[in-house]
């Protein structure tokens, strides 16, 4: 009997004092395009600072002349890209943009050289928020991975860490600020939260998925093995489902919902007469409506104590943006709905946590902490940000964090406070309004869940968000997406390179507490509640417990 074999290409082999460089890029096409020029500045500057070392910088992909940008665009075209590159070689991934992840986990996974993951460290495109998406996941995967950041790629921290990187294959960073949670002494809060894991355990969570993996975000699924001892399970739902559950709702039970928001104060910055690719209309803000009663249905159909909405992709291409939505479930305080029949309001004076962009670390945290900020009588609005940018700021450096486009109206003080303008054309086509503002001063709890190496760990912080001059604030703002929330955070006892260096995600999970010493006091429960849950807990920066 004949058999055909299969024919494997041999890869080149590395060239010497050579370093080869890949640019992961998003799946949309209008986005990589818009993005283009920005990542060949950075790939040009990360190159002028290897040659100083004497390294040649070579790419491992061709600009694509029918697209017109040079990024890997899919997890297919990966794949044919490091067919090609030699497996042993030194090789540079360098973010300028957000990228998908999966499109080069394949490869990284089986490279047998060193690996440095670079972004710019700047506020307009955020490749310092892939750079902490793509590591987290190749953490969640188990790859080994050096990461570097730089504002210019001159500055001596960088040049240094650099050449580290060169002669060794590896970067120790400084996580002098992480600590393992200590034997929590008995108080109240460590019995309320030892009880509320009990309970969690007893009477188990459900988290409503509206499809899973959103952008490529491998270090935001949670396999359900990781999450079920505890208690939390998945409620796997389709976007289709919940388009079609929007159809079924009325024109008059959306505009209810827009009255309530209007008569709150909330501020709609509406063009009817405009482009609709550069303005927000009543339609699209109706649509928004008629999607956050849907969800709250169909929340309540399964019994879900927490929605995940991914909107990309597949929904961008179908109705305006989630991002209002997400706020609103977020909130105690928010437009009512009833039952299909009219019988009951729907979660009548409660949050229902939302984990935007489906991530579901955050899902595991935002229950958390609705249950531990409830039963301690505190405001449980909760939200995620991105880890976006920062700068000095009175001695202080002074983060912005920015979520796209939705946080509770609390976070802002109110709905008075809270404004809608359209999302961006190029990540959203068909529109829709934020719930944007500037997030209130006050006291803060920070975390974030995640897995390493095949478990589930937790980090708790603790920080202030500050007030800023209003020109400061909207010179944040328009170094970033101004039509986005913002939260400028002070995170305690960390500097930017000790975030950088040991935060495992884009994501980071924020709660409010009226002043310090509650702060501390739901910060100490909200650990020995994950510690009795099974997780690793760890204390970040200067922690009070």
């Amino acid at each position: 009997m004949s058999y055909t074999f299969p024919t494997i290409a041999e890869r080149p082999k590395a060239k010497d004092k050579t370093l080869y460089v890949v640019a992961n890029g998003d799946l949309r096409l209008t986005t990589n395009v818009k993005t283009w020029d920005k990542q060949q500045e950075v790939e040009s500057q990360f190159a002028a600072a290897a040659k100083d070392f004497g390294w040649d910088v070579e790419r491992a992909h061709d600009v694509d002349p029918e697209t017109g940008h040079g990024f890997i665009d899919s997890q297919k075209r990966g794949m044919e890209v490091f067919a090609t590159i030699p497996k042993d070689a030194p090789l540079v991934v360098i973010e300028a943009v957000w990228q998908y992840s999966h499109h080069l986990l394949h490869g990284l996974r089986d490279h047998e050289g060193p690996i440095l993951v670079v972004a710019n460290f700047a506020g307009d495109f955020p490749g310092l928020v892939g750079l902490l998406n793509l590591t987290g996941s190749m953490t969640k995967a188990g790859i080994d991975y050096s990461a570097l950041w730089s504002e210019e790629f001159t500055d001596d921290w960088f040049k240094d860490k650099l050449k580290e990187w060169l002669e060794t294959g590896s970067i120790e960073h400084d996580t002098s600020h992480v600590k393992d949670l200590p034997e929590l002494a008995d108080s109240e809060e460590k019995r309320l939260g030892v009880a509320l894991a009990r309970q969690l355990k007893e009477e188990k969570a459900i988290l409503a998925v509206f499809d899973e993996y959103c952008m490529g975000m491998y270090n935001a699924l949670l396999e359900d093995e990781l999450i079920n001892p505890a208690g939390i399970y998945k409620e796997r739902l389709s976007q289709s489902a919940l388009v079609a559950e929007m159809e079924t709702v009325s024109d008059e039970e959306a505009d209810e919902v827009r009255a309530w928001l209007d008569n709150a104060g909330m501020t709609f910055h509406i063009n009817n007469e405009g482009d609709e690719k550069e303005n927000l209309t009543d339609e699209q803000v109706r649509s928004q409506c008629k999607m956050y009663i849907a969800a709250l249905r169909m929340a309540d159909d399964f019994g879900a104590d927490a929605v995940g909405i991914q909107y990309q992709q597949g929904l961008k291409d179908v109705v305006p943006a989630s991002d209002l939505v997400e706020g609103l479930l977020n909130d105690p305080n928010r437009p009512p709905v009833k039952s299909r029949e009219g019988d009951r309001v729907l979660y009548e004076g409660k949050a229902l946590p939302h984990f935007n962009e489906v991530d579901q670390c955050v899902a595991v945290d935002a229950l958390v902490t609705n249950r531990i900020w409830t039963a301690m009588g505190l405001d449980p609005a909760t939200t995620l940000h991105d880890v976006r940018w920062g700068g000095m700021w009175d001695d202080e450096f002074v983060w912005v964090l920015e979520i796209s486009g939705a946080v509770p109206a609390s976070h802002l003080g109110g709905y008075e406070n809270a404004h809608s303008y359209r999302q961006s054309y190029y990540f959203f086509p068909l529109g829709g309004g934020t719930l944007q503002g500037t997030s209130k001063p006050g006291e803060i709890v920070w975390s974030r869940v995640f897995v390493m190496d095949g478990k589930l760990h937790v980090d708790l912080g603790r920080g202030t968000c500050v007030e800023m001059p209003e020109e400061e604030v909207q010179r944040r703002l328009d170094g970033t997406n101004p039509e986005w929330p913002i939260m400028n955070a002070i995170l305690h006892g960390v500097t930017r390179d000790q975030m950088m260096a040991r935060h495992k995600a884009n994501h980071l999970n924020v709660v409010y507490a009226p002043d310090a010493e509650t702060a501390d006091k739901a910060l100490t429960a909200k650990a020995a509640m994950f510690e009795a849950m099974g997780y690793e807990v760890h204390l970040v920066g200067d922690v009070s417990i």
